[in-house]
């Protein structure tokens, strides 16, 4: 039931695409109202609808305008699910059809919205493809390296950006977390077991953590993006499997994804944030983006409070010093460009709705919240994934995703990323969703090297090491069909492919 990107447009396809999109868009402070409106939104799908919905309501965070918005919430018939008085964000729980504009019309509430266009429904499952696995390798394994794991062979990714050379110098500190906001994280998995962080995990799901034994376990083995995601960033160099690009630091998971429906609802971003935020967490990684719309405008009620409750939350983890990275998106959408075509919108409905919305004025959450590193995706030749989302000023940087048209010469000739799955297992996936924590693993190794760094701080110095191999000479046709497939802009230091560049593991380790 994993909310692949392929299908929800959202995590990493097996064979396909990863997740979310990204950009900076300055100005989405809480509160904000500075972006200009998107006239083709369509209008709040709760309103005319029956059913229990469940709504964001953000206000300002005095205790004045908290306790009567509360009372507010009461007299309009919704019950709260939870409350972040810190960042004046209440999630609610209400049948009453009227309850938005109700609440909209409440002084000290700045705005409030339903974040789901479909009522609430008995739990279900989705099915999604299957990965292509690989069997595991026996403990006693080595590879003809010596020193690498058994199955790193394959693992070109981490040859490209210098991890395996780095994790001579500096695997990474135990000090460092990077918490794995997905679909869950087995750590069961021998290849994550070392370097679980329990005390750090948890399960989201609705807006609450459940911090109880195994919370943060995927559902089911088809739930198997957020597994993956973790060995990227942290698997062990146990000689067992495979290796992460900093197998040194402490992997935790949140899970957020909907056991119905296997979406990523925003009351559970909300709470993965503040909860990584409040555990000590210093970076997350974030391969997906916030249902049920790819882009919210910030002229329609729901989706403004949307952009609105996430961006609260995220910017209260940067303020408790984690950094954010989020994968760009597997649409090779320009976000740099007039106008894109979102033809998956609302993607909790039978039927979405085709509309064409301008990316400078509707925004993919989290990746375009300020703040939020943007990472595109990249394959063995160093080129742009063909599936990559783009664009110039809206990508901070770059790192292996894995592209199936970019073949590397490993035994398998597999040019996806190979890392863990559930119950012991390992597979092949690509996307934006792998670039992500590609570049979140070097993060932890920064993190790692400079222990007392900001996640201002932080981010700069991912875009000060990044190596930046400029736009394509010739035009780029990514999956090789003699098509024109995207338009590289900007120059050899930013440009819309690479941002800054691609990520490189071992600069990050070297003073």
């Amino acid at each position: 039931m994993t909310h692949l990107r392929s299908r929800h447009r959202r995590l990493a396809a097996p064979v396909g695409l990863a997740l979310a999109l990204s950009t900076a868009a300055l100005g989405l402070l809480p509160g904000a109202a500075n972006a200009a409106p998107q006239q083709a939104a369509p209008a709040s799908a709760a309103a005319a609808a029956e059913g229990t919905f469940v709504y964001a309501v953000n206000t300002k965070t005095d205790h004045k305008t908290l306790q009567a918005v509360k009372k507010a919430i009461a007299k309009a018939d919704g019950s709260i699910v939870a409350a972040y008085d810190r960042i004046g964000v209440i999630i609610v729980k209400s049948a009453n059809p009227s309850f938005g504009p109700q609440l909209r019309a409440v002084k000290g509430v700045q705005s409030a919205g339903a974040t789901h266009t479909a009522p609430l429904k008995a739990a279900g499952t989705t099915e999604v493809g299957a990965p292509q696995m690989v069997d595991a390798p026996a403990v006693s394994t080595k590879s003809a390296a010596g020193d690498a794991e058994p199955m790193e062979a394959d693992q070109w990714d981490l040859r490209a950006i210098g991890a395996d050379k780095a994790a001579k110098i500096n695997p990474g500190s135990s000090k460092v977390t990077v918490g794995v906001i997905d679909t869950g994280v087995d750590d069961t998995h021998p290849d994550l077991a070392p370097n679980f962080s329990a005390a750090q995990s948890a399960n989201c799901v609705g807006g609450t953590p459940d911090t109880s034994p195994g919370a943060w376990r995927p559902y089911t083995v088809e739930d198997y993006h957020g597994t993956h995601v973790a060995g990227e960033i942290a698997a062990a160099r146990n000689n067992i499997g495979v290796a992460g690009v900093a197998p040194g630091v402490k992997v935790a998971g949140i899970k957020v994804s909907d056991p119905k429906d296997g979406l990523f609802y925003p009351e559970s971003v909300v709470c993965a944030f503040v909860f990584a935020a409040d555990k000590g967490i210093e970076i997350t990684n974030n391969s997906y983006y916030v249902d049920p719309w790819l882009y919210n405008c910030l002229d329609d009620p729901d989706q403004k409070a949307i952009v609105d409750a996430v961006n609260r939350a995220q910017l209260y983890a940067k303020s408790k010093g984690t950094l954010n990275l989020a994968s760009a998106g597997n649409s090779n959408h320009d976000l740099d460009s007039d106008a894109i075509v979102d033809d998956s919108s609302p993607d909790d409905v039978e039927t979405p709705v085709t509309r064409t919305i301008d990316p400078h004025k509707c925004f993919d959450v989290p990746t375009q919240l300020p703040g939020v590193v943007t990472v595109s995706a990249t394959g063995v030749k160093g080129a742009k994934s063909y599936y990559s989302t783009y664009g110039n000023g809206v990508i901070d940087i770059a790192a292996p995703g894995g592209d199936k048209y970019q073949i590397p010469d490993t035994p398998s000739k597999n040019g996806r990323i190979l890392s863990t799955m559930p119950e012991g297992k390992y597979g092949y996936l690509q996307g934006t969703s792998m670039a992500s924590p590609h570049a979140a693993g070097v993060a932890a190794l920064l993190k790692s090297t400079y222990p007392k760094a900001s996640p201002a701080m932080l981010q700069a110095l991912l875009k000060a090491q990044a190596d930046n191999p400029g736009c394509p000479t010739e035009p780029y046709d990514g999956d090789g069909d003699g098509v024109v497939d995207a338009w590289c802009k900007g120059g050899k230091r930013i440009n819309g492919f690479y941002g800054f560049g691609v990520v490189n593991a071992l600069d990050a380790v070297r003073k």
